[in-house]
């Protein structure tokens, strides 16, 4: 197996949580989570507001998704084309349209390799994209160029869009995160992404709230949005072995949570 795709989904400042969440809730009403979870969560840290901001889901409106898409140290026209087309993959089955311009983007493209914490693979959640600021990347795809190849497009550029359309990460699924080792998970990750214990076990061994989610009834671990976890780290020894490009599943999914017209 490859090595696992390094993606970070990027979090908002604590002090944005709740301008974020009130905006999801306005774009699309359904990213208000259920009473019974809002209960729970304020029992938690936090101010009230924050405790339920952080349960928000990120999803655009059902209507359709419109977004414009802008790179920040405009790299030449074949590369912004070729990652733009790859973005629009996920509008085979879904309302979804991803198109370039030169002012005001509200995705915004970056290919930044250094300091660590900007680079890497990633892409902020759904609405949460509209809270960061207009000179800031929404995205980072590190150092892609033409010459990267086209697996990678598939693999990388398919993978942080379904993030920017709302979609979490797979294997945070309770049935996958149940079936992974956290010692041996802590260490390989720490070994090979450098994160800390903290940070593997908020990306990879905390699992999302049952009742927040909207999809499918059981993990793919076959998703775009899954990651390759090998089986060495697995309690079965079987890997769960990831998405490399967009599947049947999630083309459905997408389908469900942004389906197009019927004329």
């Amino acid at each position: 197996m490859s090595d696992p795709i390094v993606c970070t989904p990027k979090a908002l400042p604590r002090d944005k949580w709740v301008e974020a969440a009130r905006k999801a809730v306005q774009i699309n009403p359904a990213n208000q989570p259920p009473s019974g979870v809002v209960a729970r969560g304020l029992g938690g840290p936090g101010s009230q507001l924050e405790r339920i901001a952080v349960m928000i889901a990120k999803r655009w409106h059902t209507a359709g998704v419109r977004l414009t898409v802008g790179f920040l140290d405009n790299p030449p026209a074949d590369l912004r084309a070729r990652i733009i087309a790859h973005m629009n993959a996920w509008a085979e089955t879904a309302n979804v349209q991803f198109t370039e311009t030169k002012t005001d983007a509200q995705v915004r493209i970056a290919r930044a390799s250094s300091p660590p914490e900007v680079s890497g693979y990633w892409s902020y959640l759904g609405t949460d994209i509209l809270t960061v600021p207009a000179n800031e990347p929404t995205m980072n795809l590190e150092a892609f160029t033409m010459s990267t190849p086209e697996s990678e497009f598939h693999r990388v550029v398919r993978h942080e869009t379904g993030h920017t359309l709302g979609f979490p990460h797979e294997h945070m699924r309770r049935e996958l995160v149940a079936r992974i080792d956290p010692e041996k998970a802590i260490a390989f990750f720490g070994s090979t992404q450098g994160w800390t214990p903290e940070e593997v076990r908020q990306q990879v061994l905390t699992p999302l709230e049952d009742s927040s989610l909207l999809g499918t009834t059981h993990a793919d671990p076959h998703s775009i949005m899954c990651y390759q976890i090998p089986g060495n780290l697995t309690k079965d020894h079987k890997p769960i072995v990831g998405g490399l490009d967009i599947d049947s599943r999630d083309y459905a999914f997408a389908k469900s949570i942004y389906p197009k017209a019927v004329h």
